[in-house]
C-alpha cells in the first residue's frame, strides 16, 4: 500500500530507536536486519541534511536523534506498541491467525508462537522485497504467508486461496493504511474483514482525527514520500463503522491516553529528550 520508501523509513525508525534507546517503547531487533548497512547510512544522511527543514532553529549535536524522535519515530513506535500489547493478548487468548494488510517491513509476524499462522498481504514487488531480505538475514519465516496483491483487486480470495481460514480466531493489523484510502474504501475494507472473521476475532487500526487541526508537517511529510492523506475520521465515524459492520469498539485510545499508556516510563527515565504519540491520530480495536 505504501511505497518502499516510506516502509524503509518506518523500519529505520524501529530500529534507531530500538540501538538508541535506554528504554524501549518498542522493542524491534529484526528492523536492523533488514535494513543493509548502505540503507542506514543513506537515511541517517538524507535526515541529519534535512534538519532545516524538521527544525530551523536546531542547535543541538544530535539532529538524527532529535529529528527520530520529534517527527519519525512518534506515530510508528504508538502503534506499534499498541498493535503488540493487543497481539500479545491476543495469543493468550487462544490466536490462531495474524493478518497483517499493508504489512511493508513490519517484524511483529517473526515473534509470534507456532500455533499462530501469520499472512502478510501487501503489494507484489514489496512481498518480493521483504521475502528477499528476510532470508538474506536468515531470520525464521516459519508459518508466515505472503500474499501479493493489489489492494484495488480481489485481495481476499487470494488471501482465502493462500491459506487463510475465516473460522479461526484472527487478528487483523492495518496500520499507517486508513490515512491513504478513501473513506469508503477503507469502510468497505473493514467490512470485507468482518465478513470473512470468526467471532471473537479483531481489527487494530490507526485513523486521523477530522476535528484535530494537527501536526501539518505529517501531511507534508506523506508529501515528500509521494504519498497524499486522503480521509480524516471522527469517533463517531468509528462508530457507525462498527455498528454497521457488527463489531464493538473495544479500545479507541487518542495521544492522551497513548502517552499515558505506552510512553510514560520512557519520558519519565528520559525527561529531555521525551517522545509525545501525534496528536489528532487515534489507536482503534473493534471486535467482532
Amino acid at each position: 500500500m505504501l511505497d518502499n520508501m516510506t516502509a524503509l523509513i518506518s523500519c529505520f525508525a524501529r530500529c534507531y530507536h530500538t540501538e538508541n534507546s535506554n528504554i524501549k517503547i518498542y522493542d524491534d531487533v529484526l528492523a536492523r536486519k533488514i535494513l543493509s548497512d548502505e540503507e542506514y547510512k543513506n537515511i541517517s544522511f538524507s535526515m541529519t541534511s534535512g534538519i532545516s527543514f524538521f527544525n530551523a532553529d536546531y542547535n543541538g549535536n544530535d539532529s538524527l536523534g532529535w529529528i527520530v524522535n520529534n517527527h519519525l519515530a512518534p506515530s510508528i513506535l504508538a502503534r506499534s506498541s499498541f498493535n503488540e500489547r493487543h497481539l500479545n493478548n491476543e495469543i493468550k487468548l487462544g490466536l490462531r491467525q495474524y493478518v497483517l494488510l499493508g504489512s511493508g517491513y513490519d517484524t511483529s509476524g517473526y515473534k509470534v508462537n507456532d500455533k499462530v499462522d501469520v499472512f502478510e498481504v501487501d503489494k507484489e514487488e514489496m512481498i518480493k522485497d521483504k521475502k528477499r531480505r528476510i532470508e538474506l538475514a536468515k531470520i525464521d519465516s516459519k508459518g508466515v504467508y505472503y500474499v501479493g496483491c493489489d489492494f484495488n483487486g480481489d485481495w481476499i480470495n487470494l488471501l482465502l486461496e493462500g491459506g487463510f481460514d475465516r473460522n479461526k480466531k484472527t487478528l487483523f493489523s492495518i496500520l499507517g493504511v486508513s490515512y491513504y484510502l478513501e473513506k469508503d474504501v477503507f469502510f468497505r475494507m473493514i467490512k470485507l474483514l468482518a465478513d470473512n472473521m470468526e467471532k471473537g476475532s479483531s481489527i487494530i487500526f490507526d485513523y486521523p482525527v477530522r476535528e484535530d487541526d494537527y501536526n501539518r508537517e505529517k501531511e507534508d511529510l506523506a508529501k515528500e514520500a509521494g504519498e497524499e492523506m486522503k480521509s480524516k475520521y471522527s469517533r463517531e465515524d468509528i462508530l457507525k463503522l462498527g455498528s454497521l459492520c457488527g463489531l464493538q469498539v473495544y479500545e479507541d485510545l487518542d495521544s492522551t491516553d497513548i502517552d499515558r499508556d505506552y510512553f510514560y516510563d520512557y519520558n519519565t527515565m528520559n525527561p529531555n529528550n521525551r517522545i509525545y504519540a501525534p496528536k489528532g491520530v487515534n489507536y482503534c480495536l473493534l471486535v467482532k
